[in-house]
């Protein structure tokens, strides 16, 4: 019955453009040569018998480490003035839309410049956005919200997390053990780097042959932090 449905839809078809579109019938052999050669087609390679398997866009996929957006919410401010703007972007993020995010983060930067809690924001979005890879654009947003605030945890965080997930293991480690060494040791973050940076070191020696790095400074006592950038 498939069979006689389908050449009954190319028949139509034939009969629509012969008699209503009134083709040329010069063109007559090459149409119907081509629906058939259609059809030959999908009798070799259709499979109307599989079941069906969409796969959802990357844009509306959920994200797969909520907790990173709780991670940026303990290193930012939870009242600043662009509080307003990271509750929209925040609910964007968790339901995947790193592209209408960023483009909302995107006019929020522009409004408040000098908010290192929206240039990091923005930064995690164009990450999200681009698969988990370190883009320039996201790397601009990362050091611009560094200078504004040098004391933010939120730019080295992210920044290693991105370059480890570039696969750029060593730069990574770096990052993150310089933020640990300044970290307060209260920090409400602290315990998550320091589990973060045991797994990283795992890795490494993995892929150097077994060769630990050299000791992670869970146990260092913090130093002191750098002064602020004046604001203007």
């Amino acid at each position: 019955m498939t069979w006689v449905i389908i050449l009954g839809i190319a028949g139509a078809v034939f009969a629509i453009m012969a008699s209503v579109l009134r083709m040329p019938r010069a063109g007559w052999e090459i149409t119907g040569a081509a629906l058939l050669f259609g059809i030959a087609g999908y009798a070799l390679q259709g499979h109307p018998d599989m079941p069906g398997a969409p796969k959802a866009a990357v844009e509306n996929q959920k994200v797969a480490d909520a907790e990173l957006i709780k991670q940026r919410q303990q290193m930012g401010a939870q009242f600043g003035k662009g509080q307003s703007w990271l509750i929209v972007s925040d609910a964007l993020t968790r339901a995947g839309q790193y592209r209408a995010a960023a483009d909302f983060l995107g006019r929020a930067v522009q409004d408040n410049p000098r908010d290192a809690d929206l240039w990091v924001a923005l930064g995690n979005a164009l990450i999200g956005h681009s698969e988990g890879m370190i883009s320039p654009a996201a790397q601009f947003a990362f050091r611009r919200a560094a200078q504004i605030d040098p004391n933010h945890p939120g730019p080295p965080f992210f920044m290693g997390l991105a370059l480890a997930q570039s696969g750029k293991l060593n730069e990574a480690r770096d990052m993150w053990v310089g933020l640990l060494r300044r970290a307060p040791a209260d920090a409400p973050y602290r315990p998550d780097l320091v589990a973060r940076l045991a797994r990283l070191d795992q890795i490494i020696a993995m892929s150097n042959g077994g060769t630990v790095p050299e000791a992670t400074p869970s146990a260092t006592t913090p130093q002191p932090l750098p002064k602020a950038a004046p604001t203007r």
